[in-house]
């Protein structure tokens, strides 16, 4: 289910990217921006002004630095499609671009890993800026001299600029910096292999809610989805796939190898994954499972059994179990140990069978001696527990009486086999009102 939005999140977008450092800002750099829509199809000549062609597309090469420098030129000459490279190019305006060298090695052009075609692979491609939080469309791009090389800096989303560059005999304007987006504030999403290639918003973009990357996706289509999820860590791309709304988050695995989908269904709490997987058809769901560790997959393939409007259906098989005889010191050693989940309500006890004892609070542990053994911390209240199959509004009512912030799952023999939190109720509830989302539920590892 989605977190509501916030209405400062701009506010928050600007802290991460600046304007302020923006090299549009730089009244050099507004005075030399070229527009590359402009410039195909012009002419490309020699240091003495002689055409050798006209201009097709320009390569820039992706790499640590924010704003890419021109690798090279694609230019028709003759009947032939050649390649001249960035260095030998000495001038560039709106109406030709002049090379340093009457002699020049022409050579066709092959793609190299980390380079995208400007014309071809960005204008009129959606991009993320990250600065207004938003899915754009691309109408033009923008280049100027920068660090002793032209690099892409700029990116037009205005309709004008659209308009300009389709409508024959429109008249061209001058691109103006409030008119266009600083490329440090933008993942560029698609080139040959649909990744994410520029390098200021990935930092930008880790430090996001996942609620605001999620809306990010859900306005992207096709590769572009997965092109923006590639750019993500691993473990925050899967909270935010647990923000995302169920079709959206289908057609995003869709999209996804068996391997990426299953990597992260697998950092995902396992009810979510669980309920992921109740959607998708049997090949697909199975191909998933097949991507993952043995036991991972087994687990989940448990989970997706169950009914969801029993217990089973919504708990999470992510919890922290220790037994009678450990001390606390190692209680508290298995909790930093799986400290990336949350896991800060404590720890369940049980006995050399495996059978509930009791659920002990965090506070209790860090207020009593390391050396204290567990079995003397048991004793009253204990815990709220429900079986695999007590229905949801039984489960509800048995929150409703309990103290602590989960329920404990039990099978048949008394055996802890997961907890439901607080927001996996929620989520029921919002899914049996007919406004089903994915659950957003914590818990802890077992």
């Amino acid at each position: 289910m989605k977190t509501p939005a916030v209405p400062a999140i701009n506010t928050v977008a600007k802290r991460i990217v600046g304007r302020r450092d923006s090299v549009l800002a730089r009244k050099s750099i507004r005075d030399s921006l070229v527009s590359v829509a402009g410039l195909i199809g012009r002419p490309v000549r020699d240091d003495a002004g002689r055409d050798l062609g006209k201009l097709v597309d320009i390569v820039v090469r992706h790499g640590e630095e924010t704003y890419p420098a021109v690798s090279g030129l694609i230019v028709k000459v003759g009947q032939r499609t050649s390649f001249i490279e960035g260095a030998r190019i000495s001038k560039l305006t709106k109406d030709e671009i002049r090379l340093s060298s009457t002699k020049i090695n022409l050579q066709e052009y092959t793609r190299r890993p980390g380079e995208s075609l400007l014309n071809a692979d960005v204008i009129d491609h959606q991009i993320v800026d990250v600065n207004g939080l938003r899915v754009v469309r691309s109408s033009d791009l923008y280049l100027a001299p920068l660090d002793r090389e032209i690099r892409l800096v700029g990116v037009d989303i205005s309709f004008v600029s659209f308009l300009r560059r389709i409508v024959p005999g429109t008249i061209r304007r001058r691109p103006t910096p409030e008119r266009v987006v600083d490329w440090a504030t933008v993942a560029s999403l698609t080139d040959s292999t649909g990744e994410v290639r520029t390098s200021g918003p990935r930092s930008a973009l880790s430090r996001l809610r996942p609620a605001d990357l999620a809306d990010l996706i859900e306005d992207l289509v096709g590769r572009e989805q997965g092109a923006l999820i590639e750019l993500l860590d691993p473990d925050l791309a899967a909270d935010v796939l647990e923000e995302m709304e169920d079709e959206d988050l289908l057609g995003l695995l869709r999209g996804l190898s068996a391997e990426r989908a299953a990597e992260l269904l697998g950092r995902m709490e396992p009810d979510e994954s669980a309920e992921v997987l109740r959607d998708l058809d049997e090949e697909h769901r199975e191909s998933i499972l097949n991507a993952m560790a043995h036991e991972t997959a087994n687990s989940l393939r448990l989970l997706v059994t169950f009914d969801e409007a029993l217990a089973g259906g919504v708990m999470t098989t992510h919890s922290v179990i220790c037994h009678e005889g450990d001390t606390v010191a190692e209680a508290l050693k298995l909790l930093v140990k799986n400290r990336a989940r949350d896991v800060s309500d404590g720890v369940i006890v049980v006995d050399a069978k495996g059978k509930l004892l009791d659920h002990i609070q965090m506070i209790e542990l860090v207020s009593t001696k390391s050396s204290a053994v567990l079995s003397t911390l048991i004793g009253p209240p204990f815990p709220t527990a429900v079986g695999i199959n007590t229905p949801l509004d039984e489960v509800i009512e048995e929150f409703s009486n309990n103290r602590g912030s989960s329920i404990i799952v039990i099978d048949e023999t008394n055996k802890p086999v997961g907890r439901i939190m607080a927001d996996d109720l929620v989520d029921a509830l919002v899914a049996r009102t007919g406004r089903r989302g994915f659950a957003q539920g914590s818990g802890a590892l077992t």
